[in-house]
This record gives structure tokens, C-alpha cells and sequence, in this order.
């Protein structure tokens, strides 16, 4: 693992300075930081900085990278909250991810804390991997769907599913090995209420699962575009009835937590919300209200990069705000 976030300055003048062996030293360590720089290809942002650890180690999961966003003027005086969000490449730069687009995380954050909306903060986003629907998939739901149901589900041939579920040993990876190293290197405020989990799609899901199994880790959790299907929308779904078996027996209390869901109309988003419907009279049963529970519809909107950045403002608004 090796912490990088390099920047290279073109020192002209010293340049000048020098002769013989120390300008042949001093242009080879340029070039060479030059070069890791490119091949890191950290993100561009528009504010802050992009801090990378690169193919972090963990005894739970494969090795991936993650890459931290700091505000600007970020200093070890001042503490932050902290938000760890899941398909890291697709967050701060739209060369970075597979298809063009992005969250513009750096820009929503930034402007929000420069308008003193929410409280200073910093982002954790963790590089998504091969595996990435197993690390995603609630495990505990996915251990109540029936042999029927799944032999049924493996012949449709879901591109993924020949991978075995893991997203406990994922969230172990992000409790006990990247929390505690984010918080003995950077100024933050390690405690539950200052500590958020948020993703789309799948990403909605393990955010959701991610409060439900650390109650005392997570204060807050944004899921967006939940993906209640599962996996590929089919009819007699038992991938949504677990969700919802699953909440109705893990929800954690009201009084400690925010959890904010949303869904649009287009693409994949329009089979959301069924099953967002039967979730939001959980949360009612459970005790949520309008102080400590968001559930948003949004017309028109279709499950892409794109529209989550369009609306980033309202679950980080309504989880961090002031």
C-alpha cells in the first residue's frame, strides 16, 4: 500500500543553477514523478485534492484503490467528518470511470461547505473491482432466498452471480482496515455521527446494508437509485422480498440514525419503486420521520453518473447539513 498524491512544479530556475551531474539528477527525479503521477492517473478536480492509496491490502477482500478527496484549505487543525462512498472511479473525473461521466463530487462538496451548508468533511471513495456485485450484495438477505429461487435465478445466466456473495468480509474491509487507517492519518472525527456510507445502485444496497450491520460505526447512509431488484429485474423477485425480510429485522434505531433513499423513473430506475414503497412503511413502523428519514422520487431521471450528480446535493444536504 502506498500513499501518493503527488504534485510536480517546473522549477525552471533552480534548473539554471545547476550543471553537470545535479541537472541530470534533478531531470531524472522530475521525469520519474512525472511518470508515476501519469501512471497513477489520479483524478482531476475542480477543488481540493485527490490523495490516492493505492492497491490498498486487505485480509477480507481483493486489493483495490481508494481514492481520498480533501476540501480546500483541508488542514490538520480542523477535524471532519468523514463519507466513504463505493465505485470510487466514478466519482471526482469523467476520464477516470468507464463510460464518460461522473458524481462531480469535488464540485457539489465543495460548494456546500463554502456556502457553510453542511459541515467540513472529507471523501473516501473505494475503487469497485470484478467482484463487484458479490462485495455489494447483502449477504444476510441473500442467505434467505430459497434453492428454488436461485437455481432458477443461476439459469439465466446473471453475468455475475458465478462469484460467491461477499459483502460482509467487504464491509470488514472498510470497518476494521481503511476506517481505521483514514482516521489515524487524516484530521477526522472518528465517531459514529460524524461517519456516512453512500453508493448508487448496488452501492445503494450495501450503503443500506452497511448501517443495518455497523450501527455504531455509521451514523448516516445515502442510497441512491437502491438496486432492489438484485440483479436483473424478473417477475416473482425474491431478491426484493429478502431486502425488505431483511430491514424489517435489522433497521437500526431512529434516534442515532439518518438513512436517505431515492429513485427515479428511466431505465432501471423505474423498477425501484415497488419495493421502495413496502421499504418506506418500514421505516415509518420503525420510527423514522421527516427528521431522520428521506425517500425521493425524481421524474425523468435514469440510473447513470448523470443523474446522480444532479442530485447529490439532496442526500449530502440532508445528511451533513447544519
Amino acid at each position: 500500500m502506498i500513499l501518493k498524491g503527488l504534485t510536480v512544479k517546473n522549477e525552471i530556475g533552480l534548473l539554471y543553477l545547476m550543471k553537470g551531474p545535479s541537472l541530470i539528477l534533478t531531470l531524472s527525479l522530475i521525469i520519474c514523478f512525472s511518470c508515476s503521477a501519469e501512471h497513477m492517473n489520479l483524478p482531476n478536480v475542480s477543488s481540493g485534492k485527490i490523495e490516492r492509496l493505492e492497491d490498498f491490502h486487505s485480509d477480507f477482500i481483493t486489493s483495490r484503490n481508494v481514492d481520498i478527496w480533501l476540501p480546500e484549505g483541508y488542514t490538520q487543525e480542523d477535524k471532519y467528518a468523514v463519507i466513504y462512498m463505493h465505485d470510487g472511479q466514478m466519482l471526482f473525473d469523467k476520464n477516470t470511470g468507464w463510460n464518460g461521466q461522473e458524481w462531480g463530487v469535488d464540485e457539489t462538496l465543495s460548494r456546500l461547505i463554502e456556502k457553510n451548508v453542511i459541515r467540513k468533511c472529507i471523501v473516501v471513495g473505494i475503487w469497485n473491482s470484478a467482484t463487484r456485485w458479490a462485495d455489494y450484495f447483502p449477504e444476510k438477505a441473500h442467505n434467505m432466498l430459497t434453492p428454488k429461487f436461485l437455481q432458477r435465478f443461476a439459469d439465466l445466466e446473471y453475468a455475475h452471480y458465478d462469484t460467491l456473495v461477499q459483502s460482509d468480509d467487504y464491509l470488514k474491509f472498510i470497518v476494521e482496515e481503511l476506517k481505521p487507517y483514514i482516521d489515524s492519518h487524516y484530521s477526522t472525527r472518528p465517531g459514529r455521527e460524524s461517519t456516512f456510507v453512500a453508493g448508487s445502485s448496488m452501492g445503494g444496497l450495501i450503503s443500506m446494508y452497511a448501517i443495518c450491520e455497523y450501527p455504531d460505526i455509521f451514523g448516516g447512509a445515502a442510497c441512491l437509485s437502491t438496486h432492489w431488484v438484485g440483479a436483473k429485474p424478473i417477475e416473482n423477485n425474491e431478491m426484493s422480498d429478502a431486502f425488505v425480510a431483511y430491514l424489517q429485522e435489522y433497521l437500526p434505531t431512529p434516534s442515532t440514525h439518518k438513512i436517505y433513499f431515492d429513485h427515479g423513473t428511466v431505465g432501471l430506475d423505474q423498477y425501484y419503486e415497488p419495493t421502495q414503497i413496502r421499504v418506506d412503511q418500514i421505516m415509518r413502523e420503525g420510527g423514522y420521520t421527516s427528521e431522520n428519514w428521506m425517500t425521493r422520487k425524481f421524474e425523468g431521471a435514469d440510473h447513470t453518473e448523470n443523474d446522480w450528480n444532479s442530485r447529490l446535493h439532496v442526500p449530502i444536504t440532508f445528511l451533513l447539513g447544519k
